[in-house]
């Protein structure tokens, strides 16, 4: 004070040689004499310093004797031992295996078509019968042929067992008979492929071809699309890191966000080959699908359990700060009051695994520590702050 008041005097000094009493700072300014103009500047500084001192003095002296002084207030909670269950969450598509396109073996004209689109049908049903161009009519005629040759091989037969005849005219009655035979057996083969029958138990999906179209095996020539809607699954890739954690029989929440159903079931199978181009490997999980919603292609959301705590330190990830060495911190209460008033103190933690909104600490939290919520990012270190949970 005593060097405020000292510059003071020396600039009032200063001012009295050269200002004329009672001039205003346009007066001064006007007369264009620098040692004037700094002479009042300094006057002026010199006062506003000592304003300024004086009201840190007093401005001490109220923190000290206010019993009412504002500090932040927050909310806290207590650090917890609980289970934590972490969830790898993929995305895959519905297929099946019995997704068939059906093409006819033989050429001719599609003559009855037996199903329509929608309908289901068993494993061996008919579906559509092509004409078989007279192999109908040539298969009688054979089997006619095939009855006398079977007549005269039996004759030859019971003659030869007796000695009677030559051993020629029984082999050859023999040959004939049973290559007859077999000509009747590969003409019904041919006539069997005629008939187009279901492969296996499923729903019509498509009706391509029409009665009356002609039709001939071959790229194009497809008749039918049947597809098995209860055997379906979900294929997707998993990165190669969870090699160990998704295992067969696993346990997977599947989610179908366009029908809004979700059901439970577990990994089915697992690829034993690593994709080197994207480095995953594939799994499959099979659906049920009761009320025939579930389609092939279908989008379906995988939560795959892959690791748990059962002793797990939970905090909301948005309490978190970082510092610039890229250390994450939190802030705790110590010291707390009968009025709830603490000291907040700035903890450096190490994290691991997230779900959601919740991560996991790892490393210096302990459980029962009153840990800063609400107001988390606006204390600090040090800070005396007051604790207002419900």
């Amino acid at each position: 004070m005593k060097t405020i008041y000292t510059v003071l005097i020396a600039s009032i000094l200063l001012i009295s040689c050269g200002e004329k009493k009672g001039q205003t700072i346009e007066e001064i300014i006007a007369t264009n004499d620098i040692s004037i103009i700094k002479a009042k500047k300094v006057e002026i500084e010199a006062v506003q310093q000592g304003y300024s001192d004086q009201l840190k003095m007093l401005n001490e002296k109220i923190d000290a004797l206010d019993t009412n002084k504002k500090v932040p207030l927050i909310t806290t909670f207590k650090a917890k031992e609980e289970v934590f269950t972490h969830y790898l969450e993929l995305q895959g598509n519905v297929e099946t295996k019995q997704n068939l396109l059906i093409y006819p073996e033989m050429p001719g004209i599609l003559e009855d078509v037996y199903v329509k689109e929608g309908q289901s049908v068993k494993k061996g049903a008919i579906l559509a019968k092509i004409n078989d161009g007279g192999m109908s009519q040539q298969l009688s005629q054979l089997e006619t042929q095939v009855e006398l040759a079977k007549t005269v091989y039996e004759r030859q037969k019971r003659l030869w067992d007796q000695k009677i005849g030559s051993e020629m005219q029984y082999l050859q009655s023999k040959t004939n008979y049973f290559a007859q035979q077999k000509s009747v057996e590969q003409l019904k083969s041919q006539i069997e492929k005629t008939t187009i029958i279901a492969p296996f138990d499923g729903v019509i999906d498509a009706v391509i071809k029409e009665e009356g179209t002609v039709v001939a095996p071959g790229p194009g020539a497809e008749i039918f699309r049947i597809i098995n809607l209860n055997n379906m699954y979900i294929s997707t890739e998993v990165p190669e890191r969870y090699i160990v954690n998704v295992t067969k029989n696993k346990k997977v929440k599947v989610e179908f966000p366009v029908l809004g159903e979700t059901l439970v079931s577990s990994v089915r199978q697992v690829g034993s080959f690593i994709n080197p181009t994207n480095r995953s490997f594939k799994i499959e999980v099979p659906v049920t699908n009761i009320n025939g919603n579930v389609k092939p292609n279908l989008t379906a959301k995988l939560q795959i359990n892959d690791y748990t705590n059962t002793k797990a330190i939970l905090i909301p990830q948005s309490i978190i700060s970082e510092n610039a060495q890229g250390e994450q911190f939190i802030y705790v209460v110590i010291n707390k009051d009968a009025n709830n008033e603490a000291v907040a103190k700035k903890v450096i933690i190490k994290t691991g695994k997230t779900q959601g909104d919740i991560i996991e600490v790892i490393a210096n939290l302990e459980p029962g520590t009153e840990v800063i919520k609400e107001g988390a990012r606006s204390v600090n270190n040090g800070q005396t702050v007051k604790v207002i949970n419900q």
